[in-house]
């Protein structure tokens, strides 16, 4: 069974950053491509970034040049490094982690990511 377990979230001011990972608990973590969303109240949820195993990354408009995506094959996690935060940047941020031989996906519960002064 697949098992995603986010962490890194919290408070922080405007211009800010933080680190969230996201540890994916599989066999074969080479067969997914992992992607983080975020959810923010009463908006729908969206996508923001996904990486691939052989590094490939993708970036949604709103995030570009800000946040950075990495994975680590040795500890099955993956990384989104975000810079220069800004208010409507507040939500909550969840990975997915599609196996790319049956197209499932499997969501972790998510962090909470604030930016308040």
């Amino acid at each position: 069974q697949v098992q995603l377990v986010e962490s890194g979230g919290g408070l922080v001011q405007p211009g800010g950053s933080l680190r969230l990972s996201c540890v994916v608990y599989v066999p074969s973590f080479a067969l997914y491509i992992v992607g983080w969303y975020r959810q923010a109240p009463g908006k729908q949820r969206e996508w923001i970034s996904s990486i691939t195993d052989g590094g490939g990354t993708q970036y949604a408009d709103s995030v570009k040049g800000r946040f950075t995506i990495s994975r680590d094959h040795i500890q099955h996690t993956v990384y989104l490094q975000m810079n220069n935060l800004k208010p409507e940047d507040t939500a909550i941020y969840l990975c997915k982690a599609q196996n790319i031989m049956d197209r499932t996906d499997n969501w972790g519960q998510g962090t909470q990511v604030t930016v308040s002064s």
